[in-house]
């Protein structure tokens, strides 16, 4: 299939990550449908996708034609049946191994013969989920950082069912869409950010569990020492607690190894409900009024 032939993009999940790739893909020129099975879920995304928009309009980033644009391209639906019309379909549900490979299977029986399925995660690589379809030569990794309409690079992973073809065209698509493509010749859990943010993570919660120094002085140290633009502690709040939780539970699952278990702080933040930004306190406590993207 040719480049030009991916006229639609279908995004699977509509938290923060899966709604913003969706608005970054419709203001590249795609046409975008926007999945989730909460109507209530799929609300709250177009609200909070509106609000990224307007403050882009007032600092002049983008006019209100292109926004106005960009949301007449996209429908948000409730319906996975709606998705037989993409062409390149992107995943970027919970990180759970099981609920990805329950929805690939579905996704193989709905959207074309030509279409590519390509899943978000940064931990489970394809490999693991590309044989529970009939297409998994157009399986592949497509990883956007947190938050999307910000972060410039994506990584694109081609597994060893991955076809050429596959790879070069998930690459045109994160060009088409303004961003800076990355291309793994071959997979690893993690990838290459999130395996160096990884090490920087488990040693700065070492620190913290050992008593060193608590998690302000920790950040402060990365973003005035390191030159880091957020410390490691405010990046887990933002990207979501559970999310590190869920990386590291799949790691051990796989391993066995207990040191591959989530850290015992972490484990406390998901036992309370402290997940991050996203629920007001993790290890920072947030006023929503005041969080911006």
């Amino acid at each position: 299939m040719e480049m030009s032939g991916i006229k639609t993009i279908g995004v699977v999940g509509s938290g923060a990550m899966g709604s913003q790739i969706a608005m970054v893909c419709a203001l590249g020129g795609y046409s975008v449908i926007l999945h989730d099975v909460s109507d209530e879920s799929l609300t709250k995304a177009k609200h909070s996708l509106q609000g990224h928009m307007d403050r882009r309009i007032q600092k002049g980033r983008l006019t209100e034609n292109e926004v106005a644009d960009a949301f007449s391209r996209m429908m948000f639906s409730s319906s996975l049946e709606d998705l037989q019309q993409a062409d390149f379909v992107i995943e970027a549900i919970v990180e759970k191994l099981e609920a990805k490979r329950e929805l690939f299977a579905k996704l193989d029986g709905i959207v074309p013969k030509h279409a590519i399925l390509a899943t978000n995660s940064s931990t489970i690589v394809s490999s693991k989920i590309a044989d529970v379809t009939d297409r998994p030569e157009k399986v592949c990794n497509v990883h956007f950082f947190n938050p999307a309409l910000v972060m410039e690079l994506v990584e694109v992973v081609r597994g060893p069912h991955t076809s050429d073809e596959t790879a070069e065209l998930a690459v045109e698509v994160v060009k088409k869409i303004q961003k800076v493509p990355v291309l793994l010749k071959k997979e690893i859990s993690g990838f290459i950010a999130n395996r160096i943010l990884g090490k920087l993570m488990d040693e700065a919660v070492y620190l913290l569990e050992n008593g060193y120094a608590d998690h302000e002085e920790i950040d402060l140290v990365c973003t005035k020492a390191l030159n880091h633009p957020i410390g490691p502690f405010a990046l887990m709040d933002l990207t979501g607690i559970d999310v590190n939780y869920f990386v590291r539970m799949q790691r051990y699952q796989e391993s066995g190894d207990e040191a591959d278990k989530p850290a015992q702080i972490v484990q406390d933040k998901v036992q309370k409900g402290e997940l991050g930004r996203k629920t007001g306190k993790g290890f920072y406590t947030y006023d929503h009024s005041n969080v911006r993207v």
